[in-house]
């Protein structure tokens, strides 16, 4: 009977850092798919916006047919933004790319009041606001999670289990400053 102490206690001792290895690893598979979740969800409003982009593009040219380097530029653009297949930091170079040039369209919208005024382009200007809304909450769920799965694969005792399964910290989908301020307003004054 006296035997039964020493193995228990030493049942003990291996099965607590397996149960622990066991809940981190669950852990991480969870917040790999959170992350896999969340980019899919960017994803979609992304392609949302390269939908909208083209058809705001051809109200433009519309008015502005000799405005035909900047509608060209933004349309080259999207089509970059489109194809753009790397991760989140490559992702976040090519929209950070497209919104500049969409910046560009609306200042170019600017000098043009009869574009403003156009119901067609109103509607759609309201479209891309809305979807740049949403870009943005998906965005900031991306990123949370990427943030959750980083403290995971870095900090100690969890970065022993991350590293014997290869997890690996994601990226987060950023844009420069100057990006994020692009988001169209509806109703511009004329």
């Amino acid at each position: 009977m006296q035997w039964l102490i020493p193995l228990g206690v030493a049942a003990l001792i291996l099965l607590v850092p397996l149960i622990y290895v066991l809940v981190i690893y669950n852990r991480l598979v969870s917040l790999r798919q959170h992350v896999a979740e969340s980019w899919s969800g960017i994803d979609v409003e992304l392609k949302r916006r390269y939908e909208l982009i083209p058809n705001l593009v051809a109200t433009v040219k519309g008015y502005a047919a000799h405005e035909r380097e900047v509608l060209e530029k933004v349309i080259a653009l999207r089509n970059a933004a489109e194809a753009s297949r790397g991760g989140a930091s490559s992702q976040g170079r090519d929209e950070t790319a497209l919104m500049l040039g969409v910046k560009q369209l609306f200042a170019l919208v600017e000098r043009y009041p009869q574009i403003k005024a156009d119901a067609h382009f109103l509607e759609l200007q309201r479209e891309l606001a809305l979807t740049e809304d949403r870009i943005a909450a998906a965005r900031r769920f991306y990123n949370a999670n990427t943030r959750e799965m980083r403290q995971l694969c870095e900090t100690i005792p969890s970065s022993l289990v991350a590293g014997m399964f290869s997890f690996r910290a994601g990226e987060y989908f950023e844009l420069d400053s100057e990006a994020e301020r692009v988001t169209p307003r509806v109703g511009m004054e004329c």
